[in-house]
């Protein structure tokens, strides 16, 4: 009978630590479809335990040393999944954790990864996708990447991102910006850049929205900023929102729950045009490493500012465009439009000041 649970050691940057994972065995995923990883049958936690080992080094460089939420899957990517932000009850000790300020106001204690051995207790526990914070532990309220996510709306797809992105990076270097790129994992894009930390995320997410509107004005057929789904049409949708605080994307080198076990994968902008975002995998992905490096190493090393998007913003609300709705669970934000979908709003049911009259 295979054991129901294995004792790994694991390096340190205080010395060796043992973890021991309990259902070794239990399948994560499924066996993926043909042509989505190397290898057969279903990948295991502990097959998933050894690759966050592997990918340890870039892991950290792009996902420790932040407030980060795991999402969990006790029984595989086919089972129910939960998320979990406060440490619990049992967390070792060589996993920290930072006081967040959340929207609401409300604070609480938040996980934060700083080496391997915390990355495969986060296994254990199930985690299967890492979402990190846009900002370092050591300053949780200032992110130090802007982060525009690039999502395929239906009758769109990937092919359809890389033109966008594309010309993304052209509009974030006229704003003074140098963007790197990765897979989501899924079917979209995630342009991120370095940016120094004097910003708070609202101040950030309005840079952002900058960017995108600049994008919208170049590519108007095929990229939209617009928050209501029944607007967008068969464009690219330029995800503002996701630069909120506690508002998160994949990881650089997390795996998605898909039956592929595609991993969120850093790439280099002369390989975006060939890319098949498919072939990065919990079982690809180590040997790419090996063979390429982590195209995200240096991406810290020289942040930029963003006085140019933030000058931006300016102008459009100077002409007209201001607030962008803020997603559904956030409180009532300073100059956000109603949150009702055009084709609900009744004019007649809300005031000069775009609230909604009582009674109508």
């Amino acid at each position: 009978m295979a054991s129901e649970r294995i004792t790994l050691t694991i390096p340190g940057p205080d010395g060796e630590r043992t973890l021991d994972l309990s259902s070794p065995n239990r399948a994560v995923w499924p066996a993926p479809s043909t042509g989505s990883g190397t290898g057969q049958g279903p990948i295991t936690k502990a097959e998933l335990a050894e690759y966050v080992q592997t990918v340890s080094t870039p892991f950290l460089t792009s996902t420790g040393n932040r407030p980060v939420s795991l999402e969990r899957y006790r029984d595989g990517i086919d089972g129910e999944s939960f998320f979990s932000k406060n440490p619990p009850k049992g967390t070792p000790d060589f996993v920290q954790s930072v006081m967040c300020t959340y929207n609401s106001g409300r604070k609480h204690p938040q996980i934060v990864l700083t080496e391997t051995a915390a990355i495969v207790w986060a296994v254990q526990m199930n985690t299967v996708v890492f979402h990190p914070w846009a900002s370092l532990a050591s300053d949780a309220d200032n992110p130090v990447e802007l982060r525009i996510d690039l999502d395929p709306q239906p009758g769109t797809g990937f092919a359809e991102a890389i033109p966008a992105a594309h010309e993304l990076r052209a509009v974030l270097r006229e704003a003074g910006l140098e963007a790197f790129i990765k897979t989501s994992g899924n079917r979209g894009l995630h342009v991120f850049c370095p940016i120094v930390p004097e910003w708070e995320f609202l101040t950030v997410r309005h840079a952002v929205i900058a960017a995108g509107r600049e994008l919208e004005r170049r590519m108007p057929d095929r990229v939209t900023t617009a928050w209501w789904k029944e607007e967008r049409g068969e464009r690219i949708f330029v995800d503002f929102n996701q630069a909120n605080r506690d508002r998160t994307m994949a990881g650089a080198y997390s795996p998605r729950a898909l039956p592929g076990a595609t991993v969120s994968t850093p790439i280099e902008w002369d390989e975006l045009d060939d890319v098949d975002p498919t072939r990065f995998t919990v079982r690809t992905v180590p040997q790419r490493l090996a063979d390429l490096g982590d195209p995200w190493a240096h991406m810290q090393d020289d942040p930029g500012r963003i006085d140019t998007l933030l000058t931006w913003w300016e102008r459009d609300v100077e002409n007209g465009q201001g607030e962008m709705p803020f997603p559904p669970e956030f409180p009532k934000m300073p100059g956000e439009p109603p949150r009702v979908q055009p084709s609900k709003k009744v004019a007649a049911n809300w005031d000069e000041n775009g609230e909604p009259i009582p009674g109508r």
